[in-house]
């Protein structure tokens, strides 16, 4: 069940000849797809494409009309391998995944293709993770199309260049036999916009064609002395082929040329924030109309060295836009105008910062560097901060050190929270331990309130992190994690497997929350619910089994701390040597909500009694010790003033948004801290017996209640 339906937005894909498309950067790139006749798409969800696998899937009507067939891949790698169907034959074939972390898993795959090249067009969609907001290692796809000869898209973010950087990219890859990554930044994949559409195309060669006219050729396999031949091949077919298409086509473009002795060269995908810094500073509309001569590179990989003469020959100096590090564009820059014994200066990471997101107070300090060195009389030189705001604001300055930082946490109901309460008190029995992380919501273990976790090296592997920690010289065990989306992608084998093949005596244990809940709550191999095109329901249990571990324990409700707490502590004390899992299962709590909210709103809607249960705290009863809120972490849990004048710490409170977990009651019981929580029933629609039992209930509550009052008045306190 993924975040979000596209089923409305879906029906614009049906949109034919000379009709308007307006919507959002993911759908547009999904119609594109369409428009170009592709075969056969495949992908692993991942910001910031996970809504690019939603629509497809939401799209399958339409994708069995076109005879396109489309595969949840199992991960990056098996997505990769899926274009080995464009190597031999006239497919054309699209895969999707987030890059950089997705690009690393399918590498061998992507490699082993780049090198024996494509009949058929190939594109891989890659979502450019790059920058301030993203969660993973800051590095980019561009060295991996220069490692592995691939072509390298950077479409200008609006609608229309996106949609033809998809429909070049196919035709880019066969004029060059070679296949062609296409970059989408997170602004990019999210724009909204518009552009005229074509109509759709049903594959000319078809998946039917290639099964039953099967063609092999060995020349395009990796085997010596082909792979030597391949490298030839590369430097003098297909890389001239690739730039001669580039020029013919236009894929690159010009802006203002011509108009001044200086210029910029920018990345495709920097153009919107470019455009925007030089209105700020009075040198560009805001519909593109630069003052400044601007070289757009919509393909960052090969460069285009006659494009670069032709626009740096009447220049004096040139400003190279490159987001990240290192400056390889600019290396080549420097390269291609000496070689050419062209005079105009180069600047780049000189003015900007070597590595980090370019915003527009980031690009505009540039822009002021670089205006000040050649124009030093314009206004827009002046090196003064004006209220775009390239200097950190006074006030906000002033507020350092006075907020209080917000780390990620888990959600409110999180299943997986309760998992890592149990760890802690175990830990307050056992001592700590060493703690091998995964990639996943469960990540968010390693921060405030329960600060588990050493390591994290990558998806499914956290078994492997702890690897080289299985020593005989030692009792005490290692505890590794993994999500039930790592343990599909890449666990099993890399994890699991790696575990039993090597007598490891340590413990995993595998948070399964039914989807792969971080990226989107896509269904996987072990969901729960049913799902018409994909095969689920698959046992985590039996797979772990089925490669040899003998120590399984299954928990089914994660929230019983208790049960949650014997499963450890049984499998960090037991004399059973080997590998030891612990699977804890709870459904995706944001999931749950998710298809729980509409039904209930709809039986209220029909009149229907309906019971939510929710928590609370009794203030008169709670210590202020706030132990709950240490061992839990929920967004629901905060304090609030005590009502009681002999006791100066806050009490705790639930919030209206619980959503009825239970989990801090239970930490109240099994850590043994106050009794102060309580269960409550929120009943909308009640019965007439309902109504009764409410009524009986306010008048004993409110007698004792008024002997309460009656009491304190006599003591003098009341009130104070």
């Amino acid at each position: 069940m993924a975040e979000r339906s596209f089923k409305a937005e879906v029906q614009k894909l049906h949109l034919g000849t000379g009709d308007e498309f307006r919507g959002e950067g993911i759908l547009a790139v999904t119609k594109a797809l369409f428009q170009s006749g592709v075969s056969y798409i495949a992908g692993y969800q991942g910001s910031p494409i996970s809504h690019l696998m939603d629509v497809l899937a939401d799209a399958n009507e339409i994708l069995e009309d076109l005879g396109i067939h489309f595969e949840h891949s199992a991960s990056e790698a098996t997505a990769a391998a899926t274009l080995a169907a464009s190597v031999n034959y006239p497919l054309r074939g699209a895969i999707t995944f987030k890059s950089t972390v997705g690009t690393n898993v399918a590498s061998d795959a992507l490699a082993n293709l780049a090198s024996g090249g494509v009949k058929g067009g190939a594109l891989i969609i890659v979502g450019e993770d790059y920058g301030e907001g993203s969660s993973i290692m800051q590095e980019r796809s561009h060295a991996f199309a220069m490692k592995s000869q691939m072509w390298l898209l950077d479409p200008r973010p609006n609608l229309p260049s996106i949609v033809r950087a998809v429909e070049n990219g196919f035709a880019l890859s066969e004029a060059s036999n070679t296949p062609v990554m296409l970059e989408l930044r997170v602004r990019a994949c999210h724009v909204h916009g518009r552009f005229i559409t074509k109509e759709n195309r049903r594959p000319s060669f078809t998946l039917k064609d290639a099964i039953e006219n099967p063609v092999r050729d060995i020349s395009r396999i990796v085997l010596p002395p082909n792979s030597f031949l391949h490298e030839k091949e590369k430097v003098e077919q297909r890389w001239p082929s690739a730039v001669r298409f580039i020029e013919q086509h236009g894929l690159n473009e010009f802006f203002a040329d011509g108009t001044d002795d200086i210029g910029i060269i920018v990345q495709g995908g920097l153009y919107n924030t470019l455009i925007r810094s030089l209105q700020l500073l009075g040198l560009s509309d805001p519909f593109g109309h630069s003052r400044i001569p601007l070289y757009v590179m919509n393909v960052t990989y090969p460069l285009v060295d006659a494009e670069l003469r032709r626009f740096c020959a009447d220049k004096r100096a040139v400003l190279m836009a490159e987001e990240g590090q290192p400056e390889f564009i600019e290396q080549a820059l420097h390269t291609i105008l000496r070689k050419a014994d062209l005079p105009a200066h180069v600047h780049g990471k000189d003015l900007f910062p070597m590595a980090g997101e370019y915003t527009a107070p980031v690009m505009m300090k540039a822009l002021r560097g670089f205006l000040g060195l050649y124009r030093p009389g314009s206004p827009a030189a002046a090196d003064v901060a004006d209220a775009a705001g390239c200097e950190r604001p006074a006030q906000l300055a002033a507020s350092d050190g006075q907020v209080h930082p917000r780390p990620p946490t888990f959600c409110t109901g999180c299943p997986e929270r309760p998992i890592f309460t149990a760890l802690k008190l175990v830990e307050q029995e056992l001592g700590t331990h060493h703690v091998s992380s995964d990639i996943g919501c469960h990540l968010f273990s390693i921060l405030p309130p329960f600060d588990i976790g050493a390591t994290t090296m990558g998806y499914g592997l956290g078994w492997a992190g702890a690897a080289a920690f299985n020593t005989s010289e030692t009792a005490k065990r290692t505890i590794s994690f993994m999500g039930d989306g790592g343990f599909w992608h890449n666990g099993l084998t890399s994890g699991v497997g790696n575990a039993v093949f090597n007598k490891s005596d340590n413990l995993l244990i595998v948070v399964d929350n039914s989807y792969t809940a971080a990226t989107g709550g896509q269904d996987i191999l072990s969901s729960k619910a049913e799902n018409p095109l994909l095969a689920t329901n698959k046992s985590i249990e039996r797979a772990t089994t089925g490669v040899g571990v003998d120590w399984v324990r299954t928990i089914t409700h994660t929230y019983s701390i208790e049960q949650m707490r014997g499963a450890l502590r049984e499998a960090l004390t037991t004399r059973h040597k080997g590998p030891k899992v612990i699977i804890a299962q709870s459904e995706c709590m944001l999931n749950q909500q998710r298809r729980l909210k509409p039904q209930v709103r709809a039986a209220i809607r029909n009149g229907e009694r309906v019971v939510r249960e929710r928590f609370g705290v009794d203030s008169d009863v709670c210590t202020g010790d706030h132990s709950c809120i240490r061992l839990s972490g929920c967004p629901s849990l905060s304090i609030r003033p005590s009502t009681d004048p002999l006791r100066r710490d806050p009490v705790a409170c639930v919030l209206d948004s619980c959503v009825g977990c239970g989990l801090c009651g239970e930490i109240a019981h099994a850590a043994v801290l106050c009794p102060s929580f309580f269960r409550a029933g929120l009943i909308s629609n009640p019965s007439g017996w309902d109504r009764l039992k409410a009524s009986a209930r306010a008048i004993v509550i409110g007698y004792f209640q008024d002997r309460m009052d009656r009491r304190e008045r006599r003591l003098g306190v009341y009130g104070k």
